[in-house]
């Protein structure tokens, strides 16, 4: 077996129980208990996981895509709009499998672009219009996140080239490190930034700091936020040196 197909059942075993021993993964793998060892130190390097004595863990479970999706709608819709604004006609975006990219999509009917997504709540809000030329990738179906995740969404992406990347975040830290919960969903949303000439992240003020412990990115990986979030978060100013254009959306619709 291949180590990436082996990071990738080590996490969806994590994502699975939140708590893997190297005994019941080596049994899982079929591989030497050492060689699980230099997956998980592999893993952990990448912040996608975190070592313990015998195994590993993850801390935080995520919202439930239906939760996230009703929380901050007003404030995720201005967000959205002014997304939307950004997208030329003819142009190929991704969209990820976060709520407030769920609401960009709402707003892209009658466009004539192409829309690259594993967010399946995207797909059966596009799937109608034919304006949109829908490209949905393959992996494992993760219920509840609505989403396609796996080396089989990672694959698709290594073959496709886009022109904008849509993004959301659980949060965005100090030093503007964008920030994940759910482990399994970071090596997917790394691919994306791999395959787009741009990256904007879209997220509002409950963001920052917001939550996580694994990262997506930093901010040297980012062209564009927008929020609603005020001016002075501890992340403004790491933003402001890596070149990263910051578009606020009036906090009036939030």
């Amino acid at each position: 077996m291949l180590a990436e197909q082996r990071h990738q059942l080590i996490l969806q075993a994590l994502r699975s129980g939140g708590t893997v021993t190297v005994t019941d993964l080596a049994g899982r793998l079929e591989a030497s208990a050492a060689t699980v060892r230099r997956d998980l130190l592999k893993l952990e390097e990448d912040g996608l996981l975190t070592r313990v004595h015998g195994g590993a863990v993850v801390e935080e479970d995520p919202a439930p895509f239906t939760e996230a999706a009703e929380a901050q709608v007003d404030a995720k819709d201005a967000i959205a709009a002014r997304a939307a604004a950004m997208i030329e006609d003819g142009q190929s975006i991704i969209l990820d499998s976060g709520s407030t990219v769920y609401r960009l999509a709402r707003q892209l009917h009658g466009r004539r672009i192409t829309v690259i997504t594993n967010n399946l709540a995207v797909y059966e809000e596009l799937v109608q219009d034919e304006n949109v030329e829908l490209m949905l990738l393959g992996g494992m179906v993760v219920r509840e996140s609505r989403m396609l995740d796996g080396f089989m969404a990672e694959d698709n992406l290594r073959q496709v080239h886009a022109d904008w990347l849509f993004m959301g975040a659980c949060g965005v830290r100090a030093g503007a490190q964008v920030m994940d919960t759910t482990v399994a969903e970071v090596p997917a949303r790394r691919a994306m930034i791999a395959a787009s000439d741009k990256v904007a992240l879209l997220v509002d003020d409950t963001k920052f700091p917001g939550t996580g412990m694994v990262k997506i990115c930093g901010p040297e990986d980012l062209d564009v936020v927008v929020t609603n979030a005020a001016s002075g978060a501890a992340a403004w100013t790491a933003l402001e040196e890596a070149g990263v254009v910051v578009m606020q959306v009036s906090r009036a619709r939030a």
